[in-house]
């Protein structure tokens, strides 16, 4: 009994499931089934499903059937058709449909699921159940609560429903939020999903999986056949999908890549023709610094943008060749860049700028060597008139000759000539510099330095500056009627000796060193004194002030007797003089001399610090030279014997 109501319920799932099947076959030609043992006895509805799953037409038959016969013609004909088809049905006839066998009527719809439903299906060349198994078993292999073992009691509790949902559309379900011991809740909620948003015909009802230990096989492997063709599409689909999507990413590789190649080939292309243009129009504006900073700037294009231009052009070269690579990978089309973008255009650019860039290194190089030349002759040229200016001042200085009074104002008129020598020589240091910047350190034109020019410019100022001073005091000392030859150049050669800045006048402190080289010695004050009323408001002394003042001074120190009275104060009072006495009297050193060569050896007693010192006899020096006559003394003056003895010029 047990197993009679088992069979029972197996068969009741098994029509209900295999009614619905039919249904969702044969709706779209307004048929319908609702009992199939009744609905399919006249072979109309059945010859309708084999239309549908064949995909042609039996032919001929009777659509409305009221004869017994007719109902015979109508199944033999889809019986036929379906042995046609090499489908194996085995004990099966006619009758057996016209008389509503239930159990040959459920094999019959089984056989045809089988066929046009589950046969199809393939996994790694297993039977259409196995496949189907497998299937099942791969697509919820990571899910811990779902073992598919069969199409059976594996599937009560709705998990594994559940799975399949969550492995193809996860958007639809949330799996891990499932209370996993809602059997009932689960599996509707998959059944729901499965035939509103996948569109799944609902064949099966909960109950029928559920509440039974052994859910029906056959009626699951129907419906999980529907779930398996609905994803595997999807996945072809998605495939497909990505196969699509894989040709146009590679497509649009390729074509970024053709748009990366032109567009890199046009400013490519572009930068080297303005490089060529931008050396066409370039200029020179004949300066050294200009022409060296165009070949630095030629250097740094060799050193940084020819050497990119380098790099990018064997980048192109590359990049046209994996384009091509890629393309034939793929079967496409070959590309070719435009005409005006081939890499033979680039090699003829290429060429053309070598060609350019030889042209623009050799104008540049031409242009600093005749730069150079032109500032060496410029230079050379200046030089040598200059030198030439000064050799002919040195001449006319040196050969003056006649009245003084022409002297000097043929002195004078070289000497308003000398500020244009200034300005001469100014511009010969800007030329010096030029050179010197343009790295020039020979001339073959001129053997003349500026330094050289600039020496001898001041030898020649000072020559005219020492010439016409001299004539100067020359008239001055013309008109000094009371000094002798012999004091005049004494006094001039002091006077020239403390004149160090060439002023041809003395300052304080140079008018008192002059005053004491020729033994005149005032304290602090009187020489301030002295100099006040010598120089006046001016705050120097002339040439012309300084003799009118040694002329007042020597008037009354010219007598032998005032000479000898010096002699006297040099020696401390002593009867002889030695050489230490008339050095500390300040009397230059080469006077000094003379005094020694011609004063006699003193012969008297002498003082105990001067036992080892020689002693000269002033008073019989003093008396030979004057020979007694006090006129013939005051004639001879302070330097009266010094002065044979040639040192009154040394100044």
């Amino acid at each position: 009994m047990h197993h009679i109501g088992f069979e029972q319920q197996w068969i009741t799932v098994q029509q209900k499931t295999f009614t619905k099947w039919l249904n969702s076959k044969v709706n779209p030609r307004d048929v319908h089934v609702n009992d199939l043992v009744t609905d399919l006895s006249d072979g109309v509805i059945l010859i309708h499903l084999l239309e549908v799953l064949g995909n042609e037409s039996l032919g001929r038959y009777a659509s409305k059937p009221k004869l017994r016969v007719q109902r015979f013609e109508n199944v033999n004909k889809a019986l036929d058709f379906v042995k046609a088809r090499g489908i194996q049905m085995t004990n099966i006839g006619a009758e057996d449909v016209v008389d509503g066998n239930k159990k040959i009527i459920l094999g019959l719809i089984w056989t045809l699921i089988l066929r046009f439903t589950i046969s199809d299906i393939n996994e790694e060349g297993m039977t259409a159940k196995e496949g189907l198994l497998l299937w099942c078993q791969r697509k919820t292999a990571c899910y811990e609560e779902v073992e598919v073992r069969d199409f059976s009691g594996s599937w009560n509790d709705g998990l594994a429903f559940c799975a399949l949902l969550d492995i193809h559309r996860p958007d639809l379900i949330d799996y891990e939020k499932l209370d996993k011991t809602d059997h009932r809740g689960n599996m509707q909620l998959a059944f729901d999903i499965a035939s509103k948003e996948i569109g799944i015909p609902d064949l099966l009802d909960v109950e029928d999986v559920c509440d039974v230990a052994k859910p029906d096989e056959r009626s699951l492997m129907t419906y999980i056949a529907y779930w398996f063709h609905a994803f595997s599409q999807m996945e072809r689909v998605e495939n497909a999908g990505r196969r699509v999507e894989k040709f146009v990413t590679n497509m649009q590789g390729a074509w970024g890549m053709q748009n990366s190649f032109e567009q890199r080939m046009k400013d490519l292309l572009r930068e080297i023709r303005a490089q060529r243009q931008k050396w066409e129009q370039a200029t020179f504006t004949g300066e050294y610094a200009d022409a060296k900073d165009q070949s630095s700037q030629f250097a740094s294009y060799k050193n940084r943008q020819k050497r990119k231009w380098v790099a990018e052009k064997s980048d192109l070269a590359a990049l046209l060749g994996n384009i091509k690579t890629k393309m034939g990978t793929y079967r496409l089309r070959p590309y070719e860049p435009p005409d005006d973008l081939k890499l033979e255009v680039l090699d003829n650019e290429w060429a053309v700028l070598l060609k350019s860039e030889r042209k623009r290194s050799q104008i540049i190089n031409e242009t600093i060597r005749d730069i150079k030349n032109n500032l060496r002759r410029s230079f050379a040229d200046r030089a040598n008139d200059f030198a030439l200016t000064l050799n002919t001042l040195s001449l006319a200085i040196s050969g003056l000759e006649g009245d003084i009074d022409d002297q000097c104002a043929h002195v004078q008129r070289l000497n308003d000539n000398l500020p244009p020598l200034d300005a001469f020589l100014s511009s010969l240091s800007l030329l010096d510099q030029q050179c010197t910047e343009a790295n020039i350190e020979e001339n073959d034109f001129t053997t003349y330095t500026y330094d050289e020019l600039a020496y001898e410019l001041g030898l020649v100022k000072s020559s005219v500056a020492k010439k016409l001073s001299f004539l100067e005091n020359q008239m001055v000392a013309r008109n000094m009627t009371n000094l002798t030859p012999i004091q005049l150049e004494e006094f001039e050669s002091v006077f020239r000796h403390f004149d160090r800045d060439l002023s041809n006048s003395l300052h304080e402190l140079e008018f008192s060193a002059a005053l004491a080289s020729l033994g005149l010695v005032y304290d602090e004050r009187e020489m301030k004194e002295t100099f006040r009323e010598v120089a006046g408001a001016s705050g120097h002394v002339t040439f012309e002030q300084f003799i009118r003042f040694m002329v007042s001074v020597t008037e009354d120190q010219n007598t032998a007797e005032q000479v000898f009275q010096s002699f006297r104060e040099v020696a401390d009072g002593k009867p002889y003089v030695t050489e230490l006495d008339l050095r500390h009297s300040l009397i230059p050193d080469d006077l000094v001399e003379g005094l020694l060569a011609s004063m006699p050896p003193h012969k008297g007693p002498d003082l105990q610090e001067d036992r080892h010192l020689p002693k000269f006899d002033y008073v019989g020096f003093m008396q030979n030279i004057t020979n007694g006559t006090a006129a013939e003394t005051g004639q001879v003056g302070v330097n009266g014997g010094i002065a044979g003895t040639g040192g009154g010029s040394t100044y």
